[in-house]
């Protein structure tokens, strides 16, 4: 497929949201072992033309030009701090964005999206988290619900790397968002299925859509809401423990430091709240309590002491014998 080297070319939009998984200086992804260059953008690269940037934009209206114009913004985003209000203000370009969108969908099922049509829709989709993640766009974002477009992308179950790639990015998105902890954004998305279609791909996605699904789980639950809402009821706690759950027995066979991060971050949240606390000392994996990942986490302090916390979190309140022994339950 000519269209498929295009994939390697550009950054993952939404993979900097996650601490470890971020993308190169040569726009690729780097995997376990691969160093990233952390040398500074040559400011000569980082100065951007002004007109040029505005050409774009009104070329963003036109379909005969749009596609040059997806790429070029997509690339300048991060050089252009307000490029968000630029794309939000100016005349029909965010409904162009979502004619992007939403001419996808008819290749969405049956599954025929092509690298280039991935490509070009990603492109849209990393302008989109441009504005999601600046203060000054976000909440109007949010207003026209414009998240809910990119959910049946979040829906696919396809495992070529079009449709895989067009799910990263659409997390990236989420991800954006998620990343500010404002409580307008957590109050939206748990009116929204974001929960379920997050522990579907940490269920069966890749490992970095596995990582950018539990980000966004991870970061609904450390809201007080989210963490309520979600241990509101037996169903809801019940289903999200049992993909962490599956989770950790996969880590425990591919291991993964920077995954297992989240899912034990995931968990020790959990153990806040009474109720999930009480659960979570019968159906804790076994992994978590032995020295299954004790080589995965030798030099992560951070998730070893999570590790410890969650499992003293556990131990404290049960009841026990003289001997100091927990009894099991009754």
């Amino acid at each position: 497929m000519a269209g498929a080297s295009l994939f390697p070319l550009r950054k993952l939009p939404g993979l900097d949201l996650v601490p470890g998984v971020q993308a190169g200086s040569s726009g690729t992804v780097p995997w376990p072992g691969f160093p990233v260059s952390s040398q500074p953008v040559p400011t000569a690269l980082a100065q951007v033309d002004r007109e040029k940037i505005y050409q774009w934009i009104n070329e963003l209206s036109s379909p005969e030009t749009r596609e040059n114009a997806l790429l070029e913004l997509s690339k300048k985003r991060e050089s252009v701090p307000d490029l968000a209000p630029m794309l939000w203000h100016s005349f029909g370009t965010i409904a162009a964005l979502l004619q992007e969108i939403v001419n996808i969908y008819p290749s969405i099922n049956p599954p025929t999206l092509t690298a280039h049509q991935s490509n070009r829709v990603c492109n849209a989709l990393a302008l989109l988290q441009c504005v999601a993640s600046h203060p000054e766009t976000r909440s109007a974002f949010l207003a026209a619900h414009i998240p809910l477009f990119l959910y049946p992308f979040l829906h696919t179950v396809s495992k070529t790397r079009p449709f895989e790639y067009l799910r990263l990015t659409s997390l990236g998105v989420i991800g954006a968002l998620v990343k500010t902890d404002e409580q307008e954004v957590i109050n939206f998305l748990l009116t929204t299925e974001i929960i379920p279609l997050c522990l579907r791909i940490m269920e069966s996605g890749s490992e970095l859509s596995k990582t950018v699904a539990t980000f966004i789980l991870q970061k609904i639950l450390l809201d007080d809401t989210g963490l309520a809402y979600i241990c509101q009821t037996y169903e809801r706690f019940s289903h999200v423990a049992m993909i962490l759950g599956k989770m950790v027995l996969q880590l425990s066979k591919e291991p993964s430091a920077r995954l297992l991060k989240h899912v034990v971050r995931c968990y020790l949240r959990l153990s806040d709240n009474p109720r999930a606390r009480e659960a979570l000392r019968q159906c804790l994996p076994d992994q978590l309590k032995d020295t299954t990942f004790a080589q995965v986490l030798k030099d992560d302090t951070t998730t070893k002491r999570w590790l410890a916390q969650l499992v003293k979190n556990l131990q404290e309140g049960q009841v026990t014998d003289p001997r100091g022994i927990p009894l099991p339950p009754q």
